[in-house]
């Protein structure tokens, strides 16, 4: 009897085979559903059905992939690559069938689940957007591994199906067609009947055109490689991302023979699943996952959203909601600012959605609402005005009396304490904060900011939220700062402080690059603007001692606010920055690197201790999706863990020594080094 796989035949004599996981939301090729299919592929060998379909009973797609729980943590080279040549055993005897077979697409195929569909002689794909194929294994720091490297070139020639792979971003089922990696497209009404006409017509398959096969040649891969390694290159670090460089190197070796790719893949996949940056961005993908989970919490189902502030934070999030399918209405009290709002919602909209038909849908889910009627029947209400308490504290007091009583209130604060706000209102415990951040359309992260006394329901009502926006949120407790500006300020203040000891901006970013942060610090400050980065640090400086630096100080009073201005720490030319301070000189300090990166690391080991957010866990993933922190190191407090704690507290007291009191030890350092927090 078979647990995760259902078969029936029906009167063409065509075998459909279900696939649906058992105890699980998504089809997973787990070692137990692997078994089944294998044997069940031994009795359509014996029984030659007319066809073999396989599709998936789970409304929410096809196949996810490869069982990831299974990759965590196991480091076993032999084991590994021993399991990859089985599952390659296993989808050989799939490719391998007499009968003509046919994977029938629906909802997302993902990872493993393309390439079971890749061995497959046929695929269809239903026809909606839902529908979503992708290689995602880079993202984990991996590649295909179930021979999809080897199909996917077939199908769809080399330079198409390589930058399919080193992207890891999803395709639609027409795009699919078009590059070759389904057979057609069908509405989902017809979708089965397609199937089974096209596995009883049994045409041929079309080729790649010839000159992708001639890339496969021998001078063709050196010279691709060439230029792909040229491209990766300009996106990652090979010591730092070595699967995509793997890839390329995989392909350049071994193309011109299926046989050698098969047993590479097997290669290649044990070395880099049991390295560090595999592991930790399986942690990474894992800490995205339990992020998502924090939104199952609650029946909360919000559709209408009232924003009040038409700034770019405000109508940033409003356009972001209304993309999402929520119905926005948007205030301010000045209308030139609701006129710049919807223009810029107008054009991310064209980005994101295309279609001008969808434009218009997603223009007309959004509703300027000068005078704030939206806020009566709205189920989520956000503020987004200047930073000042009082302010926010009048404007609540406004509020409370326009909406329902079971409307969530939310203020996107970045500083202010939610019991300050709150104070103005009849029930304090009533709001939270919800915490977007810049640019809202390419940050995952929304902190959910709650304090002592607010209703635990709520705080998984601002999860929920947070979730409708295809957002991750993360519960901070309310404290200055909340997480992710709290850690960040340090770091930044730290950047400003070696710029005004003379070191050159590049010299400083290069230092955190080189570590692994997606931006420097210097250009990072410039890119979030120069007055925000100052009004945070005032508020947060009373309560961490931080020094203002004069110099940014100065540059605010004189305007250059960094990209915004075109002119801050760098200048900007078409959005690129570009350094003005001449040549470099050769003394260069050693430990800049030490001096960002262990500012940021103590401010997050002192979050642990005050319980900003639950466990460390938590404060791993707010601080990688809220700030760009160096995803392969999974994490700060990862990367405290797997370094030494006790070689690393060794080092923050030598940099006190250097540089001065600002890098004294927390007193969480010893706790961790107790055992308390591990």
């Amino acid at each position: 009897m078979n647990k995760h796989w259902r078969v029936e035949t029906d009167n063409l004599g065509i075998t459909w085979l279900h696939f649906d996981h058992q105890d699980s939301p998504v089809n997973i090729l787990s070692h137990a559903a692997l078994e089944e299919f294998d044997t069940i592929l031994g009795e359509v060998e014996s029984d030659k059905p007319t066809g073999l379909i396989i599709l998936s009973d789970k409304k929410s797609g096809f196949i996810a992939g490869a069982d990831v729980k299974s990759f965590r943590d196991n480091t076993d080279r032999a084991a590994i690559e021993q399991h990859i040549k089985e599952v390659h055993r296993i989808f050989q005897r799939l490719n391998d069938l007499s009968t003509p077979t046919l994977a029938l697409i629906h909802g997302f195929c993902l990872g493993g689940g393309l390439e079971l569909a890749l061995a497959c002689d046929y695929r269809i794909a239903r026809d909606d957007e839902s529908t979503r194929l992708a290689f995602p294994e880079v993202k984990l720091g991996l590649f295909p591994g179930y021979g999809g490297s080897v199909r996917s070139i077939e199908r769809m020639g080399a330079l198409p199906a390589l930058n399919f792979m080193l992207a890891g971003r999803s395709i639609n089922g027409r795009t699919a067609k078009r590059m070759g990696l389904v057979n057609s497209t069908a509405p989902e009404r017809q979708l089965m009947a397609a199937a089974a006409d096209l596995i009883s017509k049994k045409p041929r398959n079309r080729k790649p055109p010839f000159y992708h096969q001639l890339l496969n040649l021998k001078p063709g891969r050196l010279l691709l490689s060439r230029v792909l390694e040229k491209e990766v290159r300009k996106r990652v670090v090979r010591e730092h991302y070595p699967a995509p460089f793997a890839l390329i190197d995989h392909w350049k070796e071994h193309a011109d023979n299926p046989q050698a790719m098969y047993a590479s893949e097997a290669t290649n996949l044990a070395n880099l699943l049991s390295g560090d940056t595999s592991q930790n961005l399986i942690r990474v993908f894992f800490l995205q996952e339990r992020l998502k989970s924090l939104g199952g919490g609650s029946n909360f189902r919000p559709s209408r959203l009232h924003v009040v502030g038409g700034g770019t934070m405000g109508g940033d999030i409003a356009a972001w909601c209304a993309l999402k399918g929520m119905r926005v209405s948007i205030q301010d009290r000045e209308a030139k600012y609701l006129s710049k709002a919807m223009g810029r919602a107008h054009a991310l909209f064209k980005k994101k959605l295309k279609k001008p038909r969808l434009v218009q849908a997603a223009m007309d889910r959004l509703m300027p609402d000068p005078k704030g009627y939206g806020a009566s029947h709205a189920d989520v209400v956000i503020e987004a005005i200047f930073e000042d308490a009082a302010a926010k504290q009048e404007l609540f007091q406004e509020l409370e009396s326009k909406v329902r009583p079971d409307t969530l209130l939310a203020t996107n604060t970045s500083s202010i304490p939610l019991e300050t706000i709150s104070e103005s209102l009849n029930n304090p415990e009533r709001l939270i904060g919800l915490h977007f951040f810049n640019p809202v359309a390419k940050m995952q992260l929304i902190e959910v900011v709650h304090g002592a006394g607010t209703n635990p329901e709520l705080i998984k009502q601002g999860a929920a939220f947070a979730r409708r926006v295809d957002r991750l949120p993360l519960p901070v407790t309310s404290s200055p700062g909340f997480l992710v500006n709290r850690i960040l300020m340090p770091y930044l203040l730290e950047a400003m402080e070696m710029l005004s000891e003379g070191i050159p901006a590049p010299a400083i970013d290069r230092a955190a690059t080189n570590f692994g942060m997606p931006m420097g610090p210097v250009e990072l400050a410039d890119r979030v603007g120069l007055d925000i980065c100052l009004a945070v640090a005032n508020k947060l400086s009373p309560f961490f001692n931080l020094k203002v630096p004069e110099r940014l100080e100065t540059m605010v009073e004189q305007k250059n606010l960094g990209a915004k201005t075109g002119s801050g720490f760098y200048n900007y030319k078409n959005s690129k920055a570009v350094y003005a301070g001449g040549e470099e000189s050769n003394n260069i300090p050693t430990d800049l690197a030490d001096r960002l990166i262990f500012r940021l690391l103590n401010e997050s080991v002192a979050c642990v201790r005050e319980q900003i957010v639950e466990d460390a866990d938590l404060l791993d993933a707010g601080v990688i999706f809220g700030t760009g922190f160096a995803p392969f190191r999974g994490g700060p407090m990862n990367y405290i863990y797997n370094s030494g704690m006790q070689q690393q507290q060794q080092r923050l007291q030598q940099l006190e020594q250097l540089h001065g009191e600002r890098f004294h030890p927390d007193l969480g350092w010893d706790e961790l080094l107790q055992g308390n927090n591990i």
